[in-house]
């Protein structure tokens, strides 16, 4: 297979199988699939000049900041392409967030993913994922999902005329992500059981009933979301930063990060690999556990945080994240449910916003920071992953309910119609 432009290899037993087999696993040993190109037959400096000139298109395919880098995705994807689009999310930079995470003097910047077209990183996997759908002509495809990659497979089957099947676990979906799925006309089923428990499910389902598994453990998904890596590059003119920080919940974007590092400096792209951090919460960190033991052991746990979108104990990406954080040598750590709540108070205040697994994301740095991990000169990208309206619910409860009053909740005032009280209330 290795003859082609693009082919499959499992990571399990080497097996290589075509670009086009539908099976979302190793058809021989059940192993995980990584999807491997040949390298460009131009690298380095015209490659990156290639990925420039494609900056600023209006329409079509080069006007995603996924497809702009066609060949690190899927050069072979040909009139099948299906894109928003998505991508082009901005790299920002807020004084009061890089102070509170210890990082002032700009060295802290935020990739927020949030901007994507339905408000998380999901859609730069899933226009690849659903891109491969078409290709191999699926009658259908299905996730199991916290909320956001159920809300991006229904936008984009929706786009493709395609039908969805999103698993969800009951009562753990924030409002908002759920309301996306049903809005975009996925067959929504809610599960009594956990994230994991949902997996299991559809992998189940989608082996009896040919249905095509859009989950991360799908290798074309991961290959868009490697271009969360390659943009940050090409925003900072191609200079890495030192670390790159990351939530860490499914492990699939740690997997695609190393891989996306690995691709860039083999090809030229980048001369210098960045470090990755993955970053969990303390209630779902059977990664940051394993990191422990040098990844001697693989540990599952009962998860439990607020952070829902990495509310996940058996990450199937885990295998794939390790090697990441071992070639970049990166790091694994995990924050509480508090340091998530307050990072993420402070990143809403700052006008930036986000949901609270991102804000996992720059607890970490925080915490990292604190132990002197992170030196005082490195430069940091922290990745948002999601939308500050992806779970309204959370954002209510810390302003308005949460006992004792958190030092950054700000209360509403309740007040009678009459000017008198907007002085008052306004401290006039």
């Amino acid at each position: 297979m290795s003859t082609t432009q693009t082919w499959q290899v499992c990571a399990a037993c080497g097996s290589e199988i075509s670009e086009t087999d539908p099976h979302p696993r190793c058809p021989r040993c059940g192993g995980l699939l990584e999807v491997r190109h040949q390298a460009p037959a131009q690298g380095g400096q015209a490659l990156r000049a290639t990925f420039d000139a494609r900056r600023g298109t209006w329409r079509g395919p080069l006007a995603s900041g996924v497809w702009r880098f066609r060949e690190a995705v899927l050069p072979t994807a040909g009139e099948h392409v299906l894109t928003y689009p998505e991508g082009n999310t901005p790299l920002l930079e807020s004084a009061a967030v890089a102070r509170w995470a210890g990082s002032p003097g700009g060295a802290l910047l935020l990739k927020h993913e949030g901007q994507n077209p339905t408000g998380s990183f999901k859609d730069r996997g899933m226009t690849v994922g659903v891109t491969q759908a078409r290709r191999i002509g699926a009658r259908a495809v299905s996730c199991a999902s916290t909320g956001n990659t159920a809300a991006s497979l229904a936008a984009y089957a929706a786009l493709a005329g395609l039908p969805a099947l999103v698993l969800v676990p009951k009562d753990q979906v924030a409002a908002g992500k759920l309301a996306q799925a049903l809005a975009y006309g996925a067959r929504t089923l809610l599960v009594r059981g956990n994230f994991d428990d949902c997996l299991e499910l559809a992998e189940e389902a989608s082996e009896r009933l040919g249905v095509y598994l859009l989950n991360s453990v799908n290798p074309f998904r991961l290959e868009g979301q490697k271009t969360i890596v390659l943009e940050l590059l090409q925003q900072l003119s191609w200079d890495p930063p030192d670390w790159i920080v990351v939530p860490a919940g499914n492990l699939g974007n740690t997997a695609a990060f190393g891989k996306a590092l690995e691709e860039a400096r083999a090809w030229g792209v980048i001369e210098r690999v960045p470090r990755l951090a993955a970053v969990q919460a303390e209630g779902a960190a059977p990664f940051a556990l394993g990191f422990r033991s040098g990844f001697a052991r693989r540990d599952r746990v009962t998860p439990h945080t607020v952070a829902t979108a990495i509310n996940i104990g058996n990450p199937v990406s885990y295998d794939r994240a390790a090697r990441a954080i071992r070639e970049t040598n990166g790091v694994v750590t995990a924050v509480s449910d508090d340091d998530i709540l307050e990072a993420k108070a402070v990143v809403d205040g700052a006008g930036i916003g986000c949901e609270p697994a991102s804000a996992a994301a720059v607890a970490g740095v925080r915490r990292l920071r604190s132990e002197g991990v992170i030196g005082k000169a490195d430069r940091v990208v922290a990745v948002l992953t999601g939308h500050v309206l992806k779970d309204p619910g959370t954002v209510v409860r810390y302003h308005q309910e949460v006992e004792p009053r958190p030092a950054r909740a700000n209360r509403p005032i309740e007040i009678d119609a009459n000017l008198a009280e907007v002085e008052r209330a306004m401290g006039g």
